[in-house]
């Protein structure tokens, strides 16, 4: 019953043509109303193959038409399946693959053109009513088109969507489970290094795994319910959104880790900045910071986060060997995230080394904070 019930959702206004059809022709054929509706039917028929083989649908409402006057029958509803047909055409496939099949249209035009020269009618009434059903035809295929490429639009922007959505939501992984792993790994080396000669330092450095990995398993499971069925959760929290007020935290860590940093921040930034913006500026820096912990091999590193002019200028530079800039083999997500960030707030990002070190340095206009 499923089958059936889908097979009449597609098809039943190719049912109520039939009918509509079959009755008109049998009512203007007065000779012959069984064999016309008949012939009538058969080139409403092929509108059921329109779905998957819509060039099928074309060759049997052609060679059904082209018997239908061929025998002499009456003008009436048959018409209907020749722009249907058309339509069904043109919606299916592209343009490119379906003009071809559209010479048809124009072979059967012409002898609907020659039928009515033949039966006597004038020359201003036959142009007049082959360029009519021209019209009409060109109309439909036109009509097909233009929901195929709307259609295709649709699908374009809810795939494109989709790859955005999964974008952000790699670069949130990337940026709370990332950095919290670079940092874990490195309080681990440091408590391992300081094992036997300082335990005070082991559990400073055991408090900070404990509350990053608890950070960490927070935005990873933020990511995953965002992921599951919107009915299987009553609702998908999102990850914590962090900006400047926190980097005193973030920077707090990566010192806890070995590093030496200095930030400096111009003070109430953060209370001029769209939330956006404000959580940007704090991802440059913790990938930066991110990146130095796993990478860079530095002792220190200086943030700097101020107005420039028209512009927010977020910089964070180090003393050491630097890593791999996006393009670059072990680029990873890190810095192409960054930019990508920024980008879509209309700023620029720049990442490289500099000379005695490494810098990465994000300009956000100021039309935007």
């Amino acid at each position: 019953m499923t089958r059936i019930a889908e097979w009449l959702r597609a098809h039943w206004w190719v049912l109520v043509l039939l009918a509509v059809t079959l009755a008109g022709t049998a009512a203007r054929e007065g000779a012959h109303p069984a064999a016309a509706a008949g012939v009538a039917g058969a080139a409403v028929l092929g509108l059921l193959a329109r779905l998957r083989a819509p060039e099928a649908t074309t060759a049997l409402n052609a060679a059904a038409m082209t018997a239908y006057f061929a025998l002499g029958y009456a003008d009436g509803p048959v018409y209907l399946s020749l722009f249907c047909s058309a339509f069904a055409l043109s919606v299916r496939w592209p343009v490119a693959r379906w003009w071809p099949w559209a010479m048809v249209y124009l072979v059967l035009l012409g002898a609907l053109a020659a039928r009515s020269a033949a039966d006597g009618d004038s020359t201003g009434a036959v142009v007049a009513w082959t360029t009519w059903l021209a019209a009409l035809v060109a109309a439909s295929l036109a009509v097909g088109s233009a929901l195929r490429g709307r259609g295709e639009t649709r699908r374009e922007r809810a795939v494109r969507a989709a790859a955005e959505e999964r974008l952000r939501m790699a670069e949130d992984l990337h940026d709370g489970v990332g950095h919290g792993l670079a940092v874990i790994a490195m309080q681990a080396g440091v408590a391992l290094h300081v094992l036997e000669r300082d335990p005070s330092a082991v559990r400073a450095s055991l408090e900070a795994i404990r509350d990053t990995s608890r950070e960490s398993l927070e935005a990873l499971r933020s990511s995953l319910l965002r992921l599951a069925p919107q009915d299987a959760v009553e609702e998908a929290p999102r990850t914590p959104r962090r900006g400047l007020a926190d980097l005193d935290v973030l920077v707090a860590r990566v010192r806890a880790g070995g590093v030496e940093v200095a930030a400096d921040v111009e003070p109430g930034l953060e209370r001029r900045m769209e939330p956006e913006i404000d959580e940007t500026a704090y991802v440059v820096v913790q990938e930066a910071l991110t990146n130095v912990l796993r990478h860079a091999h530095a002792s220190t590193a200086r943030v700097s986060v101020a107005a420039d002019g028209s512009d927010l200028l977020v910089t964070v530079r180090d003393d050491g060997q630097g890593g791999a800039v996006d393009g670059q083999p072990g680029s990873g997500l890190g810095i192409p995230g960054m930019r990508s960030r920024v980008e879509r707030l209309g700023g620029t990002l720049e990442a490289g080394p500099v000379v005695g070190g490494f810098a990465v340095s994000a300009r956000i206009p100021r039309g935007r904070w």
